[in-house]
């Protein structure tokens, strides 16, 4: 057994977290260091923010999407379509609202919301519009009836449980919602 590898362990990369844990510290982020483990794992807890936040813009979006098809007396797959388009609108929305709010340009605003928040929707829309499109019935249920919210409740249940996993894993790899925590000081 070689026991000279454990002598020369280089330490910098310790020294360097506790300098950077010092510094967030002394800015009064206390909740940043919080999120994630000693053994660098991103907590549920942050995955499930990033992904309540994603869930929120979608939602907005579907509900107003469905509203408004209806309203105009659209058939389902266009009033889908729509639906779907302001979801992403409204999700990236509010992850623009809160990045701009720190100073940053729009360009470069919009372009982190692009990366922190594609896939989460994506996979939201995904399992949320599959769920609805294969649920016998829930296509042709109205606004007006309990049986539409009752699956739409399911449907965007079952995204935030499904999408929770992605976006630990995304976080976990400095990806999603890692990129949107450096605007939020």
């Amino acid at each position: 057994m070689q026991h000279d590898a454990h002598t020369h362990h280089d330490h910098s990369e310790h020294q360097s977290h506790a300098a950077h844990q010092d510094h967030a510290e002394h800015q009064g982020h206390h909740e940043h260091h919080g999120h994630h483990r000693a053994d660098g794992e991103v907590s549920w807890a942050m995955a499930a923010k990033a992904t309540l936040h994603c869930l929120t813009g979608c939602a907005i979006g579907e509900i107003l999407g469905m509203v408004i098809g209806t309203a105009l007396g659209w058939g389902n797959v266009q009033t889908m379509i729509l639906a779907i388009i302001l979801a992403f609108f409204f999700g990236y929305a509010l992850t623009l609202r809160g990045i701009l709010s720190a100073g940053v340009d729009f360009k470069t605003a919009f372009k982190v919301a692009l990366a922190a928040d594609t896939l989460s929707i994506l996979v939201m829309e995904i399992i949320d519009n599959g769920i609805i499109a294969l649920w016998p019935g829930a296509m042709d249920a109205h606004l007006d009836e309990p049986f539409f919210w009752i699956v739409l409740a399911i449907a965007l249940a079952a995204a935030f449980v499904i999408t929770t996993p992605v976006n630990k894993w995304m976080i976990g790899r400095g990806k999603g919602h890692a990129v949107v925590h450096q605007y939020h000081h």
